[in-house]
C-alpha cells in the first residue's frame, strides 16, 4: 500500500472524506476506486459511490478476495444508507464469509451488524434480536462495539424496553467517544433524541396525553387494559391478544375503549368499523355478529355488553381501559413514520419494510405528494421519497412488524 493510498485510509477511518479525496481523487487503480467510492458515501453521494465501488471490486484482481469482499461490504453499507432493502443478503453473506475466512474479523463482523441493521428496519425485530445475541462486542474495537450497542437500544426501543434502550445508549456513548468518529457519535445522539421524544398518546375518558417510551412501557405493565392502536393488539394482565389481521373487530374495540366507561352508540360503531355513512339493517345485522366474534376473542379480559343506545366494554379484573395512540395519526402514517428519519427512501423499501404491496405503498405516496407532505427524488427506478422529520414526535418506535409470511 503507497504512502497516499494510507493517508486516505486513515482520513476516511476518522471520518475525512475530503482529505482523503483530495489524496486519491485523479487516480483509477482499485484501491483507490475504493477509497473514493467511500468518500462518496460519507459525502451522501450514494448512486456515485456504488458505481466507484462496482468498479473497485472488478478492478481487483482474481486473487484479492478479501479486497473484493471489503468493496462488496462497503456497497451494502451504502445500500442500507440509501434504503435500498432489496439490495441482495446472498453478496453480503458470501462476502462475510471470505472476509471470515482470511482472518478479517472486524469487517466480517461489520457486515454481520449491517444484515442485523436491515432486519431491524424491515420490523424483523426478533429474528434481528437473535442475530445480535450471536455476537460478542466484548473484544471489539470501539466503533463496532458502539454500533452493536446502538442495535441493542434499537431492539429494545421496538419492544418498548425504555430502560433497557437507555442503558444500552449510554455504553454506546462512550464506545462512540472511544472511537472518536463524529458521524457514529451523531448516530448516538440521534438515537438519545429519539428516546426521549414523544412516542405515543394515551386517550382514556376524554383525555389526551403524550406519552414518552418509558411511559408506554409503564403503561402496558400497569394493571389497565390498553388497547394498542399502534401495533393493533389488546393488552391486559400480561397477555398480548393481536389484532392485526383482524381490522373490523380492532376498529370496534379502539371505538369502545375510547367511550369507556360510557357505552358507544350502534351506529357510531358502524361507521367507524365499516367506514360508512349509510346504515341500515344489514348493516346492524352485521354489527351484531363482528360484536359476537369480538366478545369470543375477549372472554377472557373483558365482556362487551348491550346497552340500550349501544355497546360498553367492561374489564374482567383491569382497573379502566386506556387506548393508545400514535402520536401522528392519518390515513398513511406508517408510512410517513418511515420517511421521517430522514433518508430518502425508494417505494420497493417501504413495501419490504411495512410488509405490504409496493403498488399500496405508490399509492399511499401519491396521496401524500399531493397533499405537499412528501417529495420525490429522481424519475423511474432510480426515484426515491423523502419528507422532513416530524419534529419531536417519536413517530417509528411503534411501528407493527410485519406479519410472518407477509
Amino acid at each position: 500500500m503507497d504512502a497516499l493510498i494510507a493517508a486516505a485510509a486513515r482520513a476516511l477511518a476518522a471520518g475525512d472524506p475530503l482529505g482523503a479525496l483530495r489524496r486519491v481523487a485523479l487516480r483509477d487503480d482499485a484501491p483507490a476506486l475504493a477509497l473514493r467510492g467511500i468518500a462518496m458515501a460519507q459525502l451522501d453521494d450514494y448512486p456515485r459511490a456504488r458505481e466507484l465501488l462496482r468498479r473497485a471490486a472488478r478492478a481487483f484482481g482474481p486473487r484479492e478476495a478479501v479486497a473484493r469482499a471489503r468493496c462488496v461490504l462497503a456497497e451494502a453499507e451504502v445500500a442500507l444508507a440509501s434504503r435500498d432493502l432489496a439490495w441482495p443478503e446472498h453478496a453480503l453473506e458470501t462476502a462475510q464469509a471470505t472476509l471470515a475466512a482470511h482472518g478479517d474479523r472486524a469487517n466480517a463482523a461489520h457486515a454481520r451488524y449491517l444484515a442485523i441493521r436491515r432486519l431491524l428496519l424491515l420490523g424483523r425485530i426478533d429474528e434481528a434480536a437473535r442475530a445480535l445475541d450471536r455476537l460478542d462486542a466484548a473484544r471489539s474495537p470501539p466503533p463496532l462495539r458502539a454500533i452493536h450497542e446502538l442495535l441493542q437500544a434499537g431492539i429494545a426501543m421496538r419492544r418498548v424496553q425504555a430502560r433497557a434502550a437507555h442503558a444500552a445508549l449510554e455504553r454506546a456513548t462512550e464506545a462512540a467517544r472511544r472511537a472518536g468518529i463524529p458521524a457514529l457519535e451523531a448516530e448516538v445522539e440521534g438515537a438519545a433524541r429519539l428516546l426521549a421524544a414523544p412516542a405515543a398518546r394515551r386517550v382514556a375518558q376524554g383525555v389526551e396525553q403524550t406519552l414518552r417510551l418509558h411511559e408506554v412501557e409503564a403503561l402496558l405493565a400497569s394493571t389497565a387494559l390498553v388497547v394498542d392502536a399502534c401495533r393493533h393488539a389488546v393488552h391486559a394482565g400480561g397477555s398480548v391478544l393481536p389484532l392485526a389481521t383482524r381490522p373490523v373487530l380492532f376498529a370496534l374495540v379502539r371505538a369502545l375503549g375510547e367511550a369507556w366507561p360510557h357505552d358507544a352508540p350502534r351506529d357510531a360503531l358502524i361507521r367507524r368499523a365499516f367506514r360508512t355513512g349509510y346504515i341500515d339493517a344489514t348493516h346492524r345485522a352485521r354489527l351484531r355478529v363482528e360484536i359476537g366474534r369480538l366478545r369470543a376473542l375477549l372472554r377472557q379480559v373483558a365482556e362487551v355488553r348491550a346497552t340500550r343506545h349501544g355497546f360498553v366494554l367492561l374489564p374482567r379484573h383491569a382497573t379502566g381501559v386506556v387506548v393508545l395512540a400514535r402520536p401522528v395519526e392519518e390515513p398513511h402514517a406508517a408510512v410517513l413514520a418511515l420517511l421521517a428519519d430522514g433518508e430518502a427512501w425508494s417505494s420497493s423499501a417501504l413495501a419490504l419494510a411495512l410488509g405490504t404491496s409496493q403498488r399500496t405503498v405508490q399509492r399511499a405516496l401519491d396521496a401524500l405528494a399531493a397533499a405537499g407532505k412528501v417529495q420525490p427524488l429522481g424519475r423511474g427506478r432510480a426515484r426515491r421519497w423523502s419528507t422532513p422529520p416530524l419534529p419531536g414526535l417519536a413517530t417509528m418506535l411503534l411501528l407493527p412488524a410485519p406479519l410472518p409470511g407477509d
